[in-house]
């Protein structure tokens, strides 16, 4: 115990933590804060307190889900947030470092994940997306929206904010009736289906994962516009063809940096001369760093949230213009706090459909991504991206108005 301990006593200032030993014994860390309530966790075995204190991004993760912690005060977002929010990113804190050893096998070991060759990429993703469509049903919106929503008022719902976020895009696509759209990791085909109703466009979308694929053609074929909306299992960089519109949300997450400017060459050769691409991902404020351990482990393998900087310096040498840069810094920790809160409800159905173990996973996963959007160094950015300097009005005023038409047709 004496190596978190130490941890702890460095970490913990604000909000009340209270360890108890599998022995009984236990700690207090931390000064009360009226605006958390106090957390309490209890250790199953002994061994448990160093484990985590070797590698601690791991290390709570395992032994949250193999059951050696139960938390008997709050929960696991209470847990982490409290750890978190005592050493947030803008303060240049990071307190959940294990040995330099661990650490820098992690680095190496992260550089060796981010190798994304197309039979390893599909392999990745359906590592995570070819899981039953039933847990996505729990807690995601009616439109499986899995990407961060757009909230234009904190107080919205779920599924406004996920509207929102799809007229969002729309506006900055500066789209036209008749022209032909690509979507690169279509997901459900959500987006592809939305583009069509509202801006009357054809679109192709593209994805990796068999299941995803099954659900975006079904849901084509029951809204009547298969043949104009269309889905395909291809990997991006075996894509052929001219494009007047890209659009790829939450997809380049999975690139990996030694891929990038391959995505880029590839996307500028699709794209229409006069064409508009807009790239919705996750990325780190600051400068580049590593994917944690945990999130590589069982959530995402192969998966890295670029800094700005290596998606700007990778699209210069394809001459493809940032035209328009959004950061929405908030929005995705709102988005996981309404993911956590609905898999908390669906817990029983979860477990029956998995076992109490995924749950576990699961629910950790959210909380560590909600905490690291609301305390970490993570963010979401909207790049739009265009061949031709004059494609687009000189102003920023059309979005605007776009995106009030696209929200006034649902």
């Amino acid at each position: 115990m004496w190596l978190l301990d130490r941890m702890l006593r460095r970490i913990v200032r604000k909000g009340e933590l209270t360890v108890i030993e599998a022995s009984g014994k236990s700690h207090r860390y931390g000064a009360p804060d009226p605006d958390r309530a106090p957390v309490v966790i209890r250790f199953a075995d002994a061994a448990a307190p160093n484990y985590i204190a070797r590698n601690p991004r791991l290390g709570i993760g395992e032994v949250w889900m193999d059951g050696r912690v139960a938390i008997e005060q709050g929960d696991i977002l209470a847990l982490i947030s409290l750890i978190r929010s005592n050493a947030p990113w803008e303060r240049g804190g990071d307190g959940l470092r294990g040995s330099t050893l661990k650490s820098t096998l992690g680095k190496l070991s992260g550089k060796i994940d981010r190798l994304n060759w197309e039979r390893r990429s599909k392999r990745n993703v359906a590592h995570h997306y070819d899981l039953s469509d039933r847990l996505y049903d729990l807690f995601l919106d009616a439109d499986r929206q899995y990407s961060c929503a757009y909230f234009t008022d904190p107080a919205n719902g779920l599924e406004q904010a996920q509207a929102d976020k799809k007229a969002h895009i729309a506006a900055k696509l500066a789209l036209k009736p008749g022209q032909r759209v690509l979507d690169i990791g279509c997901g459900w085909g959500g987006m592809a289906l939305y583009l069509n109703r509202v801006a009357d466009v054809d679109v192709l979308g593209i994805t990796l994962s068999e299941e995803q694929l099954k659900v975006a053609r079904r849901r084509a074929e029951e809204a009547g516009v298969a043949d104009r909306v269309k889905f395909e299992l291809i990997d991006y960089r075996q894509l052929q063809g001219r494009f007047d519109r890209i659009v790829s949300v939450g997809m380049f997450e999975h690139v990996g940096p030694p891929h990038y400017r391959r995505f880029f060459a590839k996307c500028r050769s699709l794209l229409a001369e006069d064409g508009v691409m807009l790239l919705h991902t996750i990325g780190r404020m600051g400068k580049p760093g590593v994917t944690d351990a945990f999130t590589a482990k069982y959530i995402f393998p192969g998966g890295y949230n670029p800094a700005l900087s290596e998606i700007v310096a990778a699209s210069e040498p394809s001459k493809l213009i940032a035209a328009d840069i959004e950061t929405l810094r908030l929005h995705y920790a709102y988005t996981l706090q309404h993911w956590y809160d609905r898999t908390v409800a669906a817990r029983e159905a979860i477990e029956a459909l998995y076992d109490a173990r995924f749950y576990r996973l699961w629910i950790f996963y959210l909380a560590g991504a909600l905490s690291a959007f609301a305390h970490g160094g993570l963010c979401n950015y909207q790049i739009q991206y265009i061949r031709r300097r004059d494609t687009l009005p000189i102003t920023r005023d059309y979005m605007s108005e776009a995106e009030a038409a696209f929200r006034a047709r649902g």
